[in-house]
């Protein structure tokens, strides 16, 4: 089986290299949002897919450790992909587009609620490529009043 990575595998390549990131999540709400720092390690596996590893403060204290993994599957013609952390005991599983102008990845993704115990929730996550050295993640979770609410947003900065 020969692969060739496509233009969408090309995409993923932005993200490769050593990042700095500050976050800034709200945990609860009329709360003051909480501000964590960290760093992410990201490397291409084979041209198709991406490893992103990340080691930071955790709202509240603590450090924590996630892995995303991100590639294209030409077959359902989307962006599919992981996320795992230290932090907590679910496998989060994404699927997500690319916008028309190439700059925003959407990726959706269910998982336990952070307000009510037992309830699954919709989740959308939003990498924006600012430019070469900068790229946004956000975090939007899906409300019982049918909005999308932004809970975090992580600004990643490239080492230089």
């Amino acid at each position: 089986m020969k692969l060739e990575p496509q233009k969408e595998h090309q995409w993923l390549q932005k993200l490769v290299g050593e990042w700095t990131y500050e976050t800034e999540a709200t945990m609860e709400p009329g709360k003051p949002p909480e501000k964590c720092r960290g760093t992410e390690s990201v490397r291409s596996f084979g041209g198709v897919w991406v490893l992103c590893e990340g080691r930071g403060e955790m709202p509240g204290g603590g450090t924590a450790t996630m892995m995303i993994t991100l590639g294209y599957d030409p077959v359902k013609k989307r962006y599919v992909g992981t996320f795992i952390g230290s932090m907590m005991t679910n496998l989060w599983v994404y699927e997500g587009e690319l916008d028309s102008a190439g700059n925003l990845l959407t990726l959706d993704t269910e998982g336990p609620s952070f307000t009510a115990e037992g309830k699954m929730a919709k989740y959308k996550d939003v990498i924006e490529i600012k430019n070469d050295d900068h790229r946004v993640l956000s975090s939007n979770v899906l409300g019982d009043d049918g909005t999308w609410h932004r809970f975090m947003t992580a600004n990643y900065r490239r080492m230089k």
